[in-house]
């Protein structure tokens, strides 16, 4: 199993993440949920590693469940 990289790693992205507001521009809610959902899927299959994604949506759910036990 591949280990999540989890401090900066990718040239440029600022650049990448003023790209990402630009596409929700001008969305609906929904439809920027789903842009979001497909982005997610394309990148999912992208990567290949099942157990890399498994990894990386339990991680994901770490503030939200260390907020909920609050």
């Amino acid at each position: 199993m591949t280990d999540l990289i989890l401090t900066p790693n990718l040239p440029g992205q600022d650049d990448l993440y003023a790209d990402l507001l630009v596409a929700h521009e001008g969305l609906s809610k929904a439809q920027s949920d789903a842009l979001n959902a497909r982005l997610i899927l394309i990148l999912m299959n992208q990567l290949g590693d099942a157990d890399l994604i498994r990894s990386a949506i339990a991680t994901a759910r770490l503030p939200q469940e260390e907020e909920d036990a609050k």
